[in-house]
């Protein structure tokens, strides 16, 4: 059966509802980082409707300045602090500025498509440590604080399922997301006798304004085909961007959806809430089984350098 007559996953409900009660956030203070852009944004405006108020970080103000004028708007208080999290003096005066947070979500990462082979060592460096090391400076500045005081707290750690399937294209990001994958699991046991909970939470396709040039560009690629072929399926899907490429990319999920980013916030405000006090050591996946995708007969290989538009190695 054509894939456009089948009905695939509901649409979620629409941007600000909520599954939690009001004000589950009050008199919180969550951490987000990266949070001035993106799926980190998306997420912080979850939490802002719960309630809570914000610490957002980025490594550029402009990033900053227009995220805070956008939370306030949902009635929160809003903070911002310019912090590169691979600099560890610079996180520890991040937290010496703001009262002990709550829940820290731990979203900034770097990453661009290439080829292993293609690779500097610079851009592994880059990568490898805003991605890993950065999450496990937070995580350290954070676990300290709470252990010194005697409190709880919780920490989200954004992952990505390549962690465990590889990451064609991704290798940089592929193993510092394993590295970060393994530090929920170990940090969980360590800090669950404290009162610290530490869970992963990893994202599916959720298209959004603030991606990348280099990530559109590849996406665009992947879903050439499909999009040429059922361009007269268009359809509006309104903030969930359902036309053009989007939907094109949503034939290829199991869902035959892509996702929204306000269903990550959803999941981020879950496992941090009162209602998931037992649930540590774990990671949610919010894909629409994409990951686990497998087809009857594998489809042709096609080489990376091929499904990036790079010609032959040369050396």
């Amino acid at each position: 059966m054509d894939s456009t007559a089948l009905p695939g996953l509901p649409a979620p409900p629409p941007l600000g509802a909520s599954a939690l009660p009001a004000g589950t956030y009050d008199g919180s203070l969550v951490l987000v980082t990266g949070g001035g852009t993106g799926l980190g944004w998306a997420i912080a405006a979850e939490f802002a409707r719960l309630g809570a108020d914000l610490l957002i970080v980025s490594r550029r103000e402009r990033h900053l300045a227009p995220a805070r004028a956008e939370l306030a708007k949902l009635g929160t208080r809003v903070r911002s602090a310019v912090c590169d999290i691979r600099d560890p003096k610079r996180v520890s005066e991040v937290f010496d500025g703001c009262a002990l947070p709550d829940v820290l979500v731990n979203n900034a990462a770097a990453n661009f498509p290439v080829p292993t082979e293609d690779m500097s060592p610079n851009a592994w460096q880059a990568v490898v440590d805003i991605t890993l090391t950065g999450t496990f400076l937070m995580t350290r500045e954070f676990g300290r604080r709470h252990l010194a005081a005697g409190t709880p707290g919780s920490v989200i750690d954004i992952g990505a399922s390549y962690a465990w399937t590889g990451g064609p294209g991704f290798a940089h990001s592929a193993a510092a997301k394993a590295g970060v994958e393994s530090l929920v699991r170990t940090l969980a046991v360590e800090w669950g006798p404290y009162g610290i909970q530490v869970n992963g939470l990893v994202p599916g396709l959720m298209p959004h304004e603030d991606m990348t040039e280099d990530i559109r560009g590849n996406l665009a690629r992947a879903a050439a085909g499909t999009a040429a072929t059922n361009a007269e399926d268009d359809r509006d899907g309104g903030e969930q961007g359902r036309n053009g490429v989007s939907d094109a990319l949503g034939r290829r999920q199991p869902a035959l959806r892509v996702g929204a980013p306000r269903e990550l916030g959803w999941a981020a405000t879950f496992l941090a809430s009162p209602y998931a006090r037992f649930i540590t050591g774990h990671t949610l996946v919010v894909d629409g089984a994409n990951w686990q995708r497998r087809d009857l007969v594998a489809p042709p290989v096609t080489p990376v350098r091929d499904q990036l538009g790079r010609g032959p190695f040369t050396g």
